[in-house]
């Protein structure tokens, strides 16, 4: 009923845009005496709820167990998806991608629908230390949006600078156990993604002749209707024989400057 199948990959490209952001983050641990580095640790990063590795952590909470989660950690997960009406445009407009360098072939695609989505970053710590340095990493690029580029529809090279908002923070401790049991300090942070959606594109080619239909005379008495017809008029000599005609209409490509051959017929 909606039409063929397709798939631009436009929410997936934008999950993976806001999770490559947080891929590079480390924490540091300094000799107290000396204020050295003695040791760097990069942070790692998954996709998923929140509740996935706190019971993981549940699950392993004997901190003399050899095999547990790594902390700190990351987390991120897209949690909601909601139309921007305030980001509209004509459902009719369209955009064109020329495909061949001669221009004789496009691409056609409608504007692109706005798409808020909801993301959930979490930070999963040990210790508050280890919870802040990841947390001062990431807030200062905040105020309170980043932009980042993302090419969502690599045959139609459309790129769009989606802006990413930071909405809130929490943080979460509740550790009121032993010395023997690990301790996770939580901080989540949530964030809105101004992203699109797109529908799909269809392949055409230049148009090289435009036709306009009119009705000349008195409507009533005598009326003549006439074609009138609209051709690329080469303004150089394309196949360098000597003269400029027909022939080197014929070679006229969209990046060049021409003019118009201009033809009428009565109907």
């Amino acid at each position: 009923m909606l039409g063929p199948h397709f798939y631009n990959e436009a929410i997936r490209k934008t999950v993976i845009s806001f999770g490559t952001l947080f891929n590079n983050i480390e924490i540091r641990k300094k000799d107290p005496s000396t204020g050295d580095v003695i040791e760097a640790e990069k942070v790692p990063l998954a996709y998923g709820p929140k509740a996935k590795f706190l019971t993981r952590l549940e699950q392993n909470a004997d901190v003399t167990n050899k095999v547990a989660i790594t902390l700190p950690r990351l987390y991120f997960e897209m949690s909601g998806l909601n139309y921007d009406s305030s980001r509209k445009t004509a459902p009719t407009q369209k955009y064109r991608t020329v495909i061949n360098d001669d221009g004789t072939e496009v691409k056609v695609q409608y504007v692109p629908v706005p798409y808020n989505m909801e993301f959930e970053l979490g930070i999963i710590a040990k210790s508050q230390d280890d919870g802040l340095q990841i947390l001062e990493q990431i807030l200062p690029y905040f105020q309170p949006n980043f932009n980042v580029t993302v090419n969502m529809i690599a045959e139609m090279n459309e790129k769009k600078d989606i802006s990413i908002i930071l909405n809130g923070i929490s943080h979460e401790d509740d550790w009121d156990g032993d010395f023997l049991e690990r301790r996770s300090i939580v901080w989540t942070l949530n964030f809105t993604a101004r992203s699109y959606i797109y529908g799909p594109y269809s392949k055409s080619g230049l148009i090289k002749k435009a036709t306009v239909y009119e009705t000349i005379g008195d409507p009533d008495v005598g009326k003549r209707e006439i074609a009138l017809t609209y051709t690329p008029k080469a303004l150089e000599d394309k196949n360098a024989d000597g003269v400029i005609d027909a022939a080197d209409d014929a070679l006229v490509v969209s990046t060049d400057d021409f003019g118009f051959n201009e033809g009428i017929e009565l109907l």
